[in-house]
């Protein structure tokens, strides 16, 4: 945030020359009521011991040195026991609009990230089946995360981890084998544990026409044809519904490398030589207990079979050998009680805690005129994320996923989405763009010309206090956008969009603009809302959300 980095930077030069050291606990923030100012800062109070003085004297002692040596600072008022309440001039407002004109698409962006590695690994939903609107939020949320990380600075990148292996794999195999069987006038009752989804009616009939002797084959061939078969089937119609709700995997990693390529026996080795694996009653065992866990979890079992656990530790150990500083996970929020589990394993590779972040996605409830839409990939029962895009549209997808936080359950009513009306969020903000697009149409075909924003007279025609108010906010956007990015939460991107968006159409809605009569003040104006265009696109971007200029 400009106007906190360049109070901070005045304050701390203030403090350098009182020969005094800057306290931990000084705090600059917006106050909670505008009309106390633009900055409030408890500095004098913190600093008072140090310093000898009661804090009111000290308040004074500041406000004074800020007022002779800040030019940019128009009014200091101290409060209560001593808080400075600082108030910015104008100028230092307008100057907002130059910068975002100077920076264009890269108004926002920042550093935080610093050029660090970071993976972002997202949807991974077991390949049994199409994507439903579940997984569709784990892919907005991962997706735009990654957005907003490498806006913050980091080098960003995105993985899907292919359960291809397992038991999942085995039951997949057997389900379409079985619909082949049923398709070749075999009668069979239905198994118990089989994915019953029409899919798979249609996966065994194209495995029947490439393979006609398929019913002749040894049981294990024939297993192995349809699991591979409807394995690749579905991941191609994962990889497709991913992209047309564009959404970026830049990685597809695959269970099967981990384990073909020994990189499991490799973590056992490095867990043994801890001292954190141990060998009891046949099992392998991992001593989680160690880093705060309840009990001891099994790596692999008395039969020799893997637990889940022990290829997600293997899989781990394969991203940081690959120079990743920040590994983020996106789960469904059924697996929260997995997350100490695994940033134990994480501390046992030796790794530090904040490399390991996990965001949890809660359930969406699906709602088709006020009636909830049951989902069960095994039963068949669920609207896809195809569906869903097709029948709202990928803009209003993403954004209706990423309007709250992403570990709060969600109705997504798809009434409302379809709605262009100002109830439904993602039109109310790209309205606001094309609206803007709209008024600066009209303008060029009445031949206004708008000057740059590095003309004096056009910024010094912004007066009104809801122009300042416009200002203040999109001067905002970076200290979002830092915030968004250090918390892992894209949401609150999609939040500071509704805001401006609302403060755009009321300004619209109140104050002329093409017929605000003084010329400069028009242009001013017209270089406002392209200020609020920028910021606008820039948010929707990292949202994965176009930016329409008209509607």
């Amino acid at each position: 945030m400009r106007a906190k980095n360049h109070l901070l930077q005045s304050l701390q030069t203030i403090v350098r020359e009182m020969d005094l050291t800057w306290p931990e606990k000084a705090t600059i923030e917006p106050p909670k009521d505008r009309q106390h100012g633009d900055m409030a800062a408890n500095i004098a109070m913190v600093l008072a011991k140090q310093a000898h003085m009661s804090p009111r004297d000290l308040a004074a002692r500041i406000a004074g040195a800020l007022q002779k040596n800040d030019p940019h600072i128009e009014r200091i008022e101290i409060a209560g026991p001593g808080f400075l309440n600082i108030t910015f001039s104008r100028d230092f407002w307008r100057q907002t609009m130059r910068v975002i004109e100077q920076s264009g698409d890269r108004y926002g962006s920042v550093t935080v990230g610093a050029g660090k590695k970071a993976q972002v690994e997202y949807v991974s939903a077991n390949p049994t089946g199409p994507l439903h609107i579940g997984h569709g939020r784990g892919a907005a949320v991962g997706d735009s995360l990654a957005r907003l990380l490498r806006f913050a600075g980091y080098t960003v990148e995105t993985e899907y981890y292919i359960n291809d292996a397992g038991r999942q794999m085995f039951i997949l195999g057997s389900s379409v084998l079985f619909r082949a069987r049923q398709l070749s006038s075999q009668n069979l009752p239905d198994p118990e544990d089989f994915y019953r989804g029409d899919y798979i009616k249609d996966i065994a009939a194209e495995v029947l026409n490439l393979h006609p002797g398929l019913m002749s084959m040894p049981e294990e061939e024939a297993l192995n044809i349809c699991r591979d078969y409807a394995l690749n089937t579905i991941l191609d119609g994962i990889k497709k519904d991913l992209a047309d709700f564009n959404v970026e995997h830049q990685v597809w990693f695959s269970e099967k490398s981990l384990l073909a390529e020994g990189a499991v026996d490799k973590t056992f080795d490095r867990l043994r030589k801890a001292g954190l694996a141990f060998d009891q009653d046949g099992a392998l065992w991992f001593r989680t207990t160690d880093f705060g866990d309840d009990k001891d979890r099994v790596l692999k079992k008395s039969d020799g079979l893997l637990t889940y656990f022990a290829s997600d530790i293997a899989y781990h150990d394969n991203k940081y050998d690959r120079g990743f500083d920040l590994c983020v996970d996106i789960w469904g929020a059924d697996h929260h009680g997995y997350v100490p589990r695994m940033r134990a394993a994480v501390e046992a590779l030796g790794k530090p805690k904040e490399s390991f972040e996990v965001i949890l996605v809660q359930l969406v409830n699906l709602l088709r005129g006020g009636e909830q839409v049951a989902m069960s990939t095994r039963a068949g029962q669920f609207d896809t994320l195809e569906e869903v895009v097709k029948e709202v549209g990928r803009d209003a997808a993403r954004f209706m996923f990423l309007s709250r936080k992403s570990d709060s359950h969600l109705d997504f009513d798809l009434d409302l989405v379809k709605r262009q009306s100002m109830d439904n969020p993602v039109y109310y903000v790209q309205y606001a763009h094309a609206r803007i697009a709209s008024v600066l149409r009209k303008a060029e075909e009445r031949g206004i010309r708008l000057p740059a924003t590095s003309d004096a007279a056009l910024l010094a025609a912004l007066n009104a206090p809801e122009e300042m108010d416009i200002l203040r906010l999109l001067e905002q956007f970076e200290d979002v956008v830092e915030s968004a990015a250090r918390q892992l939460a894209p949401h609150h991107i999609s939040f500071y969009m509704q805001e401006v968006a609302s403060a755009l159409h009321r300004f619209y809605a109140n104050t002329p603009i093409l017929n605000a009569g003084d010329e400069t003040v028009v242009a001013a104006r017209l270089a406002l809302l392209k200020c609020v265009a920028c910021v606008i696109r820039n948010g929707l971007s990292i949202l994965g959300v176009s930016a329409p200029k008209s509607m």
